[in-house]
């Protein structure tokens, strides 16, 4: 068989790193330049140009013979010969120069023709626009009590317009088209590629529809304007996309119909893993993978392709032993046939993934990383990754803006660079070698990428490593059995629908781990964002560099520091409540820590707990649930349907047995609402509504619901007017819960049959968060002792109003609010000042 061989047998010199330096500087400079006038990009790229060609002919010696100057260094002794040294000045400088000019053209094209000018003036126009990219639904955003409406966002370049006096142009400007889309609520697993005439359309595509200019949404975007389309007016297609675009279309469109059936995260996950299409993947989901370092996995990227070339030529971990391995080798094929196959296989996957800047990096580097098994050299990939660059960014200088492409150019060079001296390093520790070097990989690259991720979430991950290292066990087989899937779709649909099959299981894992991993309680810790906060991770990863490979020597160090960063991460409730003191034992009632949302949970037993309303973030009310050891749920209650008392319930009901959901009987909003009900089907939950003289129990808990009545006099006046009013009593405590009632619907309370003999009691969860309208004679019949603010930091609401708080303070109660006391928890015991059961408080925070 021919290509065998050790790659030992090689004498590998050091690492070219000619083409990095040019390679950086074009990136640089496009950068800089993209927005800035013509004129500086042409004179920047008139004198590179210029001085590197300067160097060339200066620095070139004149009378050397031809194989001199071939190779100046064979003649040390010739003054002419040592002048013309390596020309890597004059590579640099005419880099600079093309990238310049590649930067001031791509900028011309945001500034030229009529849709700048149009923009500016908020212009109607009629316009003809190809898709460049593939429509995609923004994520449904809590703001407040609401669900900010998800939108349609498609990349385009607008070819033909109709200005509003009738005038017609021809251009070539791209633009980004914002449009409407259906209402859906948070987290709702059915926002899918449903009910909008966009999302089905594929790239290259012409369509002709009428909406208004606006200018950019952000500056140094790559669009020149936005034009914004109403939910009334819909595409009408006047150009088919391209027979490559339609392919591709119709194969991700047969693995999307073969993951129907699948269990929820993997039928989410798998499009994604295996050709970027996150369509289906839920806001809560894609919050797993964003706190795990995980989300790459669902994007294209270099990995999916090194697994497919890897099947063919062999791992890329084996290139310092071997040429060739994997099924080429095996079935017989000459290396030029599996070079061919190669190609064939890189064009294949940049069509299906489409042709778009994203999947070519992808492919790039991809291509870069398994280039050490076909030459079994790594000191030729540096110089690969850097020529990858060079062109990708004089081909779309936009890339240099684009935070992905750093990642991922991050990414590549350190599994080129640091991974295997780190893997080295483990091994010579006596660690397993494929457990070396994936963990070697895994941490090089959580390294360099983790200050750029910083930069943008605020936020360090500490469970990273052991995710990524995790998942990578499971990323091959569910991306080789996923496109297995996709090229069986459009033959054998029995076929495919198996190969998905097979592939959810390693695809629910996955997502097993990024949930996993997110909900623990250490799972990160906020830091300083933007680039100063970057640099001081950057600067603190390397002081723990160095620092740990001296820790290396010592397997008690190491073994002292894994515990120490374990406990911290799962911090498991016996430990933490020695340390810290939370959650207190006995505790009677916790009003969790959610931000500007309500969540409270009710001690109902050993392990089990009433849950009030879940906030709006799945994340944090399940992370407030496991510290104190919920894994019961006798009943679930909403007090209404706004997002920020329900957008967090699949976080309540996420690995638990829970009973029921009990919520009030003003079903608006609507999409919440639906989003509720489809939750509880999902979950095979029954759902109640509560009413006004209902009474229950659970445990040493009983409540009663004092609002809304079955038929509210006057109608409510929105979802807060009908908020459930509970009255509970536990461990002789008095706790009363008014949802988000209005001052209307308190006063109609207390005139009801129901609060009419409502008095003093001990614990008040405060109305809508602490808000100016509260009805000051309930809160004087009320008198409670302790007042409870559910509260986000800073939010835009002014909420708690300070009104509010000088009334509760003249009465003498006690304010505790969550965005400066943390969570907290209510216990009972002694004697109170009023002769009743003792009220004691504990609080998560400082």
């Amino acid at each position: 068989m021919t290509g065998t061989g050790t790659a030992e047998d090689r004498q590998e010199g050091p690492a070219d790193l000619r083409l990095v330096p040019p390679a950086l500087a074009a990136w640089a400079t496009t950068a800089l330049l993209l927005t800035a006038p013509g004129r500086c990009a042409a004179a920047v790229a008139t004198v590179c140009a210029l001085a590197g060609a300067g160097l060339l002919i200066a620095g070139r010696p004149r009378g050397a013979p031809r194989k001199q100057r071939a190779h100046p260094a064979s003649s040390p002794g010739n003054r002419d010969a040592r002048a013309w040294r390596s020309p890597s000045a004059a590579l640099l400088l005419l880099c600079t120069a093309a990238a310049a000019a590649s930067a001031g053209l791509h900028g011309a094209d945001l500034r030229r023709g009529p849709v700048p000018e149009l923009a500016a003036r908020y212009a109607r126009v009629d316009a003809e626009v190809e898709i460049t990219s593939d429509p995609r639904l923004t994520r449904p955003r809590i703001s407040g009590d609401h669900a900010a409406p998800a939108a349609v966002l498609v990349e385009a370049e607008m070819v033909r317009l109709t200005a509003p006096d009738g005038t017609a142009y021809r251009t070539r400007t791209p633009v980004l088209v914002i449009a409407d889309a259906p209402r859906a609520a948070p987290g709702d697993p059915s926002a899918g590629p449903r009910g909008s005439p966009w999302l089905s359309r594929l790239p290259t595509t012409r369509l002709r529809v009428t909406g208004a200019l606006a200018p950019p949404l952000t500056g140094g975007d790559r669009t020149a304007a936005v034009l914004r389309v109403g939910s009334g007016e819909r595409p009408r297609v006047v150009g088919a996309p391209s027979g490559p675009q339609r392919l591709a279309g119709d194969l991700r469109a047969g693995l999307r119909r073969a993951t129907d059936g699948l269990p929820a995260d993997a039928r989410a996950l798998l499009p994604g893993l295996v050709v970027g299409d996150t369509a289906r993947v839920t806001p809560e989901l894609h919050a797993a993978f964003e706190a795990t370092d995980l989300l790459h996995l669902t994007a294209v990227s270099g990995a999916n392709f090194t697994i497919l070339l890897a099947l063919l030529i062999g791992p890329p971990g084996t290139a310092h032993l071997v040429e060739r391995r994997g099924l080429a080798p095996r079935i017989g094929l000459s290396l030029r046939t599996t070079a061919l196959l190669g190609g064939g296989l890189t064009l294949g996957f940049v069509v299906v993934c489409r042709p778009e800047p994203s999947v070519l990096r992808a492919a790039s580097c991809g291509l870069i990383a398994l280039l050490a098994v076909a030459t079994g050299r790594r000191r030729s990939l540096l110089p690969a990754l850097a020529t990858a660059v060079l062109l990708l960014v004089l081909y779309d200088p936009w890339l240099a803006r684009s935070y992905g492409f750093l990642l991922s150019v991050l990414a590549t060079g350190a599994l080129l660079t640091l991974a295997p001296r780190w893997s080295a390093a483990l091994r010579g520790r006596r660690v397993p070698g494929r457990l070396a070097e994936a963990l070697g990989a895994a941490a090089a690259a959580q390294a360099v990428c983790a200050p750029v991720v910083a930069v943008l979430a605020a936020r360090v991950s500490l469970v990273a490593v052991p995710c990524n290292l995790l998942a990578e066990f499971a990323v091959a087989p569910a991306t080789v059995l996923g496109f297995a899937a996709l090229a069986a779709a459009p033959v054998a649909m029995p076929v495919a629908t198996f190969c998905a099959w097979c592939a959810s299981w390693p695809a629910s894992l996955i997502a097993r781990i990024a949930r996993t991993g997110a909900a623990m309680p250490g799972s990160g810790v906020d830091w300083p964002g933007g680039w100063r906060g970057g640099m001081l991770l950057a600067v603190g990863t390397a002081v723990l560099v160095v620092v740990g490979r001296r820790a290396l020597k010592s397997a008690w160090i190491c073994g002292a520091c894994a515990l120490l960063l374990l406990l911290f991460v799962v911090q498991p409730a016996p430990l933490t409540r020695v340390i810290t003191g939370w959650p207190p034992p006995g505790w009677r009632l916790v009003m969790c820590d959610v931000g500007q949302g309500d969540a409270l949970v009710l001690a109902a037993g050993a392990g089990a707990g009433v849950v009030v309303d879940a906030g709006p973030d799945p994340v944090r009310v399940d992370r407030c649930l496991r510290s104190l050891g919920i894994t019961r749920i006798p009943l679930v209650l909403l007090t209404h349907f706004h997002a920020d008392h329900v957008a967090g319930l699949p976080g309540v009901l996420r690995g638990r047995s829970v009973g029921a959901i009990e919520t009030t009987g003003f079903a608006e909003p609507a999409d919440q609402a639906a989003f509720v009900r489809r939750l509880a089907a999902a979950h095979g939950l029954a759902m109640i509504r509560a009413v006004a003289g209902e009474r229950r129990s659970s445990g040493p808990l009983d409540w009663q619901v004092l609002w809304p009545p079955p038929r509210p006099a006057p109608d409510p006046d929105g979802p807060n007017d009908a908020s459930v009013t509970l009255l509970l009593r536990t461990g002789g405590l008095t706790l009363l819960l008014l949802g988000d009632l209005e001052p209307a619907a308190q006063r109609a309370l207390l005139r009801s049959g129901a609060g009419a003999g409502l008095s003093r009691v001990d614990v008040l969860k405060v109305a809508h968060h602490g808000s100016a309208y509260q009805d000051p004679e309930l809160l004087r019949r009320v008198a409670p002792r302790l007042a409870l603010i559910s509260v986000g930091a800073d939010n835009p609401y002014g909420h708690p109003a300070p009104r509010t708080l000088a009334a509760l303070r003249a009465q003498g109660v006690a304010v505790l609010r969550t965005d400066r006391d943390g969570a907290v928890a209510v216990l009972s015991g002694g004697r109170g000042a009023r002769g009743g059961v003792g009220l004691e408080v504990a609080r998560s925070g400082p």
